[in-house]
């Protein structure tokens, strides 16, 4: 009778009283068995939970992936009433959760906490229901969505792609494009303080080879970490200790399978026994990538760990210095871009999106410019950079302060336009000021947004706060530039001079070049245009000129069709205006 006057209860609360975001998880506690033979994952534990709503709350939501079950859920060592019921959502690769409304002996008062006892158990095999229903080909959904536990190998991502821990969000809808980056944003904001440790334990049969089970929690730089194994009376259960303090941006994830490990100084890579050439040749990229990193951004904090997928087709996947990829593949230029953007992440620690993965993505970028000139770089960039733009058409006036790159949640913001955005700073102070800043930045000394600002600043003894109030401090979108109008001059020795000036009718300023393309070579001069703003360039050339071409593709911009004017020959008028 007290559970149907439950149920009862719940159906009568209005939908808008359901805060599943009301409570911040602050603390895990699991002790996790894996039997691989089976696919089978259990888990119990203890989690805390602070009320960070304004109001005192009653119920609490847990989500764990749908193909789990809730077993126990307790408050102080006793039973409490909870209900569970499917509900719809693309944080976990089934495109559904098993959702816990559990009914707390007392409200919890704003910012008081309360401890649950849980237990869960179930399967996690590979799964494509969330893709194919939004219209991804099956076989392309197997090679995204490859989670799953499995007596041959194992590899399990967390929230956004299965829920194997629990979680509390709202729900995610693949198919709009903002949904899955602010609900798992916000998600990732909330739980950045937290503790998450887990005793993770395998199960192996007398019949089944042994497996080597690795976590993403981040080790210290320096040796090969250590696997510290506890036997269970069994003789066949091996349990390691894992925590993440605090978790920050990564999303736990585990993987299981009779790995090999090549080890090397800054990195250790776990490779299937099929795969080892693969492995040999990441483990020579990251050697390569490391030089070239430490160049720019210092010493190594963390140590990296690549681990290999069976899947020769999956889609790689990071979580820090945490590296799942297939390790089959012969490209040499594409392991050295992965191991360059994950050295990055070994080497410049922070907080802040913007830094943590624009930076990566930017030494990539550089990186391709080592190897093969500042062409192949902003080549490199133009492939990204269609999605940023269609980011920016789709935002709002009002977000100009929630879209920021110090704010923003959605993934092309903090990656791509990030990336052009220390381009456009190299560009701008070039590259010794700018890798004294990276190399003088301190995670814990961030506590504001200026601070990177003046870090360049000091470096560099310019004054940067026009561009970082158009591109990190508000999302004001991005420039286009035109040519307004050319006036040659003719010069009694021969040639002329040209007076440029170059219009903005974008919302952002930036530092662009002009490039005046004569027949004996290029003339180029860098103008700061602000935004909605012109400015001129005067340039000579003593030799008969072609074109004038603004912005090589270094700086982000929403329209570059018009970014070419050709020269008239000497019979047209002297003067152009630009319509």
């Amino acid at each position: 009778m007290k559970a149907w006057a439950f149920i009862w209860v719940l159906c009568a609360l209005p939908c808008f009283a359901l805060d599943r975001e009301a409570f911040t998880f602050t603390k895990y506690d699991l002790n996790v068995r894996i039997e691989a033979e089976q696919q089978r994952l259990g888990a119990r534990g203890i989690i805390t939970l602070r009320n960070d709503s304004q109001v005192p709350q009653k119920n609490v939501f847990l989500q764990i992936s749908s193909s789990l079950n809730w077993r126990s859920i307790q408050v102080a060592n006793k039973p409490v009433q909870f209900v569970t019921q499917p509900y719809v959502s693309d944080i976990d690769h089934t495109g559904s959760v098993s959702e816990a409304i559990v009914s707390l002996p007392q409200p919890v008062a704003p910012k008081a906490s309360v401890e649950l006892q849980i237990a869960y158990e179930g399967t996690i095999a590979l799964d494509v229901s969330r893709l194919k229903r939004i219209g991804v080909p099956d076989d392309v959904a197997r090679h995204a969505d490859w989670d799953q536990i499995s007596p041959g190998s194992s590899a399990v991502r967390g929230i956004g792609y299965v829920a194997w821990y629990p979680v509390a969000t709202e729900s995610v809808d693949l198919t709009e494009p903002d949904s899955s980056p602010v609900i798992l944003g916000r998600w990732t904001e909330r739980e950045a303080e937290a503790n998450f440790v887990v005793k993770f334990c395998q199960f192996t049969s007398k019949q089944s080879s042994a497996q080597t089970a690795v976590l993403n929690d981040p080790p210290p730089a320096g040796v090969p970490s250590g696997m510290e194994a506890e036997v269970g009376s069994d003789g066949s259960t091996v349990c390691m200790n894992h925590e993440y303090t605090p978790l920050g941006r990564l999303a736990p994830s585990f993987a299981l399978g009779p790995y090999t490990i090549v080890h090397n100084d800054a990195l250790d890579v776990y490779y299937l026994p099929e795969h080892n050439p693969g492995a040999e040749d990441y483990s020579l990229a990251s050697e390569l990538a490391g030089a070239f990193v430490q160049e720019w951004f210092g010493m190594q904090h963390q140590r990296m760990r690549t681990v290999d997928i069976a899947d020769m087709q999956a889609a790689p996947y990071e979580s820090g210095t945490f590296l799942f990829t297939p390790l089959a593949s012969k490209d040499t230029r594409l392991a050295q871009l992965t191991a360059v953007h994950q050295f990055t992440h070994a080497t410049l620690l922070s907080t802040r999106a913007w830094i943590y993965e624009g930076a990566a993505h930017f030494a990539q970028a550089t990186f391709r410019e080592q190897q093969s000139g500042r062409q192949a770089a902003l080549d490199y960039m133009a492939q990204h950079r269609d999605a940023v733009i269609d980011a920016e058409k789709s935002r709002k006036e009002s977000d100009a302060a929630a879209n920021s790159l110090i704010n923003t949640t959605i993934p092309e913001l903090y990656r791509t336009k990030a990336m052009y955005v220390w381009w456009m700073l190299r560009d701008m102070v070039g590259d010794a000021a700018l890798k004294k800043a990276f190399q003088t930045y301190d995670p814990e000394k961030d506590k504001a947004p200026s601070y990177v600002q003046q870090l360049l600043e000091s470096e560099s003894k310019r004054d940067l706060e026009w561009f970082f109030d158009d591109w990190v401090y508000r999302d004001r979108g991005l420039p286009d530039f035109r040519i307004a109008s050319v006036i040659p001059r003719a010069l009694v020795a021969g040639g002329a001079v040209f007076t440029i000036t170059i219009e903005n009718t974008g919302d952002a300023g930036a530092e662009v070049p002009v490039t005046l393309r004569t027949q004996a070579g290029d003339v180029t001069q860098k103008l700061v245009v602000p935004r909605k703003g012109k400015a001129s360039a005067r340039m000579e050339s003593a030799t008969p000129a072609r074109e004038i071409v603004i912005n090589d593709g270094g700086v982000l911009e929403s329209d570059t069709s018009n970014n070419v004017y050709k020269i008239p020959e000497p019979k047209e008028p002297a003067t152009f205006e630009q319509q």
